[in-house]
């Protein structure tokens, strides 16, 4: 269905989007209807996954040579936590990263006096038959522990299921660094044997990357600085790996004002500390080494030795509102990391979530022109939406909206903005209310020369990413989005969409 947007209010019905008078209908009336439906979120979701219970916070991805899958540990949100006790860790086994298995609670909060009372992230790994996961221990009381607030603490086991505290081994600022900033330990095996740990803290005030070696990661020395913060940014979750001939550092800008996954990378480690040495500033593309839109959080990588994968989380929204503000922890969400020829990375779609989503349920070509809008058949609650969108010029302005009927008065829509005529962005906007909603926005990009957009869309539920040809990707939520039609606009230029089609499981 076609419909031009300045003459779309004539056409609309008295009802709002969302609204109590949402007409309630069976399911084998779905799909000949157009009109907006009130929809609930699933309990548990498998593509993005959320546990049946509570929500996903900052992952902790790690391959497990063992067992040949992929363990995410993460921290377990409840909503309402316990006060002083919160975030205990659990955890997810997954082949693919595209669907998983609840491991359930692996490491539980220490008591209201200990330092663990409360756990933050950390990362595990694997030697001579045991597994080390370092994590951060928080006290929301520091005088009940020699005034630390934060310092990294070790768990092991055997079997992956059992877990051992050592309270024994105890990591933290000293004299040296914060003790109250002193978290997020990142532990790998450099070539020579050595083991290295990486922990996010500040010296002196100032964002600090501090490097710690050992031979039996048990006994602990400190090497000094790894690499410092620029400005006054301060880098969560960091993750160091090399891959080809590149060394990486991801991590997650806790700056209100950027908060989100960015990069850094180097032929050697040298090249990669000057990035940010003396306030430096090599960003390692056009794009400042942003991964993804606000929507992703907390991102950190794990190998099989043939793909790389990064995990995060994608928040849910106050009130369950497309307006709220992003509350802490959300679902799981997975991409793979792409990596091209001049060292730049980028995320692309999961292989796996490709695959599973196999059954094509609508195919469709057509053109828009000025503004205009094609109503497209009503989603499930897992969808896979793939098209190629070619533009006539570069200011050519077009977009995707969800939690739409044709009585909608309201909508949610991701538009590929032209922010010059070199340079696009992805914002998302209500459109028919506030326009652009803020701290929802993704990250400059280069047009493509030749106008052509290859877009994928993987929704669950609530929960969506949209990639451009695997040199862009944009998460967010869009409350509304299962069960409903949704479009893509044309906005005052001419396009054309050839091979869309949506699929499901």
């Amino acid at each position: 269905m076609f419909f031009s947007l300045p003459v779309l209010a004539a056409a609309l019905l008295p009802m709002a989007a969302c609204s109590e008078d949402s007409p309630v209908l069976t399911d084998k009336d779905l799909d000949n209807t157009e009109v907006y439906l009130d929809t609930d979120e699933g309990m548990s979701q498998h593509i993005y996954y959320k546990p049946y219970v509570g929500y996903v916070g900052d992952p902790m991805p790690f391959y497990d040579p063992a067992a040949k899958d992929f363990k995410v540990m993460y921290l377990q949100d409840y909503r309402p936590n316990q006060a002083v006790t919160y975030h205990p860790i659990w955890g997810v086994s997954t082949a693919d990263a595209a669907s998983y298995t609840s491991l359930g609670e692996l490491i539980p909060c220490g008591s209201a006096t200990e330092l663990d009372a409360a756990i933050g992230t950390g990362s595990t790994i694997y030697d001579n038959g045991t597994y080390y996961t370092f994590y951060t221990a928080h006290s929301p009381n520091p005088a009940s522990t020699s005034g630390i607030n934060e310092a990294v603490m070790l768990a092991t086991s055997k079997d992956f299921k059992t877990w051992e505290k050592n309270r024994e081994l105890l990591i933290s600022g000293g004299d040296i660094y914060s003790n109250t900033d002193f978290r997020d330990p990142f532990v790998y095996k450099a070539d020579d044997g050595t083991f290295h740990m990486l922990v996010s803290t500040r010296m002196n005030g100032k964002g600090v990357l501090a490097e710690y070696s050992s031979e039996n990661l048990l006994d602990w020395k400190s090497e000094g600085v790894f690499m410092t913060m620029m400005w006054d940014r301060f880098y969560e979750c960091p993750d160091l790996f090399k891959m080809g001939d590149w060394w990486y550092l991801i991590y997650s800008e806790q700056h209100d004002a950027i908060r989100r996954v960015q990069y850094f990378k180097g032929r050697t480690l040298d090249e990669l500390k000057a990035c940010t040495a003396n306030d430096a500033g090599i960003w390692p593309d056009s794009k400042e080494g942003f991964l993804d839109s606000r929507g992703f959080y907390a991102g950190k990588t794990a190998t099989d030795g043939n793909d790389r994968y990064i995990w995060g989380w994608c928040a849910t929204r106050a009130g369950s509102s497309n307006l709220g503000n992003a509350d802490w922890a959300g679902n799981l969400v997975a991409h793979k990391l792409v990596q091209h020829t001049d060292g730049t990375l980028s995320l692309g779609e999961v292989p796996a979530i490709e695959k599973a989503m196999a059954q094509v349920k609508a195919e469709a070509d057509f053109t828009l022109s000025g503004d205009e809008y094609k109503l497209l058949p009503r989603l499930g609650t897992e969808n896979r939406i793939s098209f190629t969108l070619t533009t006539s010029s570069p200011w050519d302005k077009f977009g995707v909206s969800f939690a739409r009927g044709n009585n909608s008065e309201k909508f949610y829509s991701i538009i590929v903005n032209p922010e010059s005529e070199s340079v696009r962005k992805i914002n998302y906007e209500e459109e028919g209310g506030v326009g652009f909603v803020g701290n929802t926005d993704g990250y400059n990009f280069n047009t493509p020369s030749d106008g052509v957009y290859n877009i994928t869309i993987i929704t669950d539920n609530s929960v969506m990413t949209m990639y451009i040809n695997e040199t862009v990707a944009y998460t967010t939520r869009v409350y509304g989005t299962a069960r409903n039609c949704w479009s893509v606009n044309s906005y005052g230029g001419n396009i054309t969409i050839t091979d869309l089609k949506i699929s499901k499981r």
